[in-house]
């Protein structure tokens, strides 16, 4: 078995700002600085590396920013990718049919991503910003498509209960994402097999009761992610499972209260 735990964090701003060119000096350096994250994360070019995945994240969101949020969701899609629906999910094209994009995004970025040894299924986490001004945590499920691109099979996310007290910003670009308490991008990869060997999936039946859900394996047996909606109160769970030092530990749980 190797190890791949351990993957340098790359330092960003806390405000991520659209790629677009700006006048005053304070814009241009977070410009600058946001651009030299995306493009250092972009040359990290390797199957099972969550660089990768971040720069995907990062293009889907400035997408929505510049093309619109809808608009980015369909593009960013997978074939089988789903949403959050009032009785549990549906297709993308479902929940969005007709759907028009709003005057303003969600802007949101990553903070954490975590791989499949392979790199075929991969989870990040972030921080959005709502144009109502409430922040909150997202989850997005990706997985790596046959033209070697990131589509995103699963996306949901909800506000900070309570919200964090936020002092004023001044001089940000309009379009600026706010992702409270960012400093780094973590990626992290799920332990590989020893050269020759395959994990196998995990022994038994994953047991469902009252709910409705979806489980989801990397193509190397290393990562499983599991969608939930609970029937009973509506809540749902993302969580998922990767192989560490031999065995299968839980990396994420992230609930969505009714609701949301």
């Amino acid at each position: 078995m190797i190890s791949r735990a351990t993957i340098a964090p790359v330092m960003v701003l806390a405000v991520v700002a659209t790629l677009a060119a700006c006048t005053s000096p304070r814009q241009q350096a977070i410009n600058r600085q946001a651009r030299a994250a995306t493009e250092f994360l972009e040359r990290q070019g390797s199957i099972g590396d969550p660089g990768r995945v971040a720069a995907a994240d990062f293009a889907f969101a400035r997408m929505a920013r510049d093309e619109g949020q809808w608009t980015a969701f369909r593009a960013y899609a997978a074939d089988d990718a789903v949403m959050d629906a009032s009785d549990g999910y549906a297709p993308v094209a479902e929940v969005l049919a007709g759907l028009a994009d709003p005057a303003e995004p969600i802007r949101w970025a990553p903070t954490d991503i975590w791989s499949s040894c392979d790199g075929t299924l991969a989870v990040s986490l972030g921080r959005f910003i709502r144009p109502n001004g409430l922040v909150g945590d997202y989850v997005t499920v990706w997985e790596l498509q046959d033209d070697n691109s990131y589509k995103w099979i699963y996306d949901t996310g909800t506000p900070d209960d309570p919200q964090p007290v936020r002092e004023p910003q001044e001089d940000l670009p309009e379009d600026a994402i706010v992702v409270e308490g960012m400093t780094s991008i973590e990626g992290r990869i799920a332990d590989c097999p020893a050269r020759g060997e395959r994990f196998s999936p995990p022994a038994g039946t994953i047991e469902r009761g009252g709910s409705i859900s979806d489980t989801r394996f990397s193509k190397d047996w290393t990562m499983r992610i599991d969608r939930e909606y609970f029937l009973a109160d509506g809540r749902r769970e993302v969580r998922f499972f990767w192989q560490r030092e031999g065995e299968w530990e839980q990396g994420l749980s992230f609930t969505v209260p009714p609701g949301e």
